[in-house]
């Protein structure tokens, strides 16, 4: 044998670079894979994952048909908790309505007592006056004729003796007895007691106050039992009076005295008046 024979090696042969390389990378890509898989099993484990599958359910005829029994049901249902809603509502407004109105029916009540209470005072002050006025005229009736006869310092024909403007109101108030008496009548055929007054002076050319509170003070105080024909008599108080008539002499008074009576004439026994004053 030649000593240049060929003896082969023991070791392996050299692979080449690229080979190298790419192994590398294979080795490489799989530890990562394994690294994220490992990972990812320990995520998993610690938090499992449940998965859930919804499957719609299938409805038979008789389910749609309950169903659709059911929703009627509560639409009407629905419908009738709206009516009582309403009616409810409805309920309440009426109450409120009667309730001002039972108000209202109290408050004109308590207003109708109180024009009851006063027309009531009313009447029973009138009384006391009438009282006070046939207790006059009782007083009256108890003098002698003859005194009476003499108040105003005339007879019963004393009328015939007034003279001038005196007369001629004597004239125009006994023109109109028999008219009608009208609260606010000024003529020419009703009258109420100043109307008929104040109309008797204006003829006269002598103008007085419309009313009687101030007729009653429109001239010079006189004692009732110096009256001259023509005088004014006043019922009340000066200044207050709520009657007026004229003094025709004689005893005789003439004016529009009520309603029912109208313009009349009157002896001064029939009902006293309080006082008079002189215009003339």
């Amino acid at each position: 044998m030649s000593h240049t024979a060929h003896i082969p090696s023991h070791r392996k042969p050299r692979l080449s670079t690229a080979k190298n390389v790419l192994r590398a990378g294979v080795a490489g890509g799989v530890l990562s894979t394994i690294a994220v898989a490992g990972a990812a099993g320990s995520a998993n484990a610690a938090e499992p994952v449940t998965e859930t599958t919804i499957q719609m359910p299938t409805l038979s005829a008789a389910q749609v048909a309950e169903a659709t029994e059911q929703a009627a049901t509560d639409l009407q249902q629905q419908a009738q908790q709206d009516t009582a809603a309403q009616d409810a509502a409805k309920a309440a407004k009426k109450a409120k309505t009667d309730a001002v109105h039972k108000a209202e029916a109290k408050k004109k009540a308590e207003a109708k007592a109180k024009a009851e209470a006063e027309a009531k005072k009313k009447a029973e002050a009138a009384a006391l006056q009438r009282a006070s006025r046939s207790s006059a005229r009782t007083t009256l009736n108890a003098v002698p004729a003859s005194s009476v006869s003499n108040i105003g310092g005339s007879s019963s024909s004393s009328s015939s003796q007034a003279t001038g403007s005196a007369a001629s109101i004597v004239s125009f108030v006994k023109s109109h007895i028999g008219d009608a008496y009208v609260m606010g009548g000024t003529g020419s055929s009703s009258w109420d007691c100043s109307g008929l007054v104040q109309a008797a002076y204006k003829n006269i050319g002598v103008d007085l106050p419309r009313v009687s509170q101030g007729q009653s003070t429109a001239g010079t105080q006189v004692s009732l039992s110096n009256l001259q024909p023509g005088d004014i008599l006043y019922w009340g108080s000066a200044g207050s009076a709520y009657h007026v008539a004229i003094y025709v002499g004689g005893g005789q008074f003439v004016g529009a005295q009520n309603p029912s009576s109208g313009v009349v004439e009157r002896p001064l026994s029939y009902d006293q008046p309080t006082g008079a004053v002189r215009v003339l």
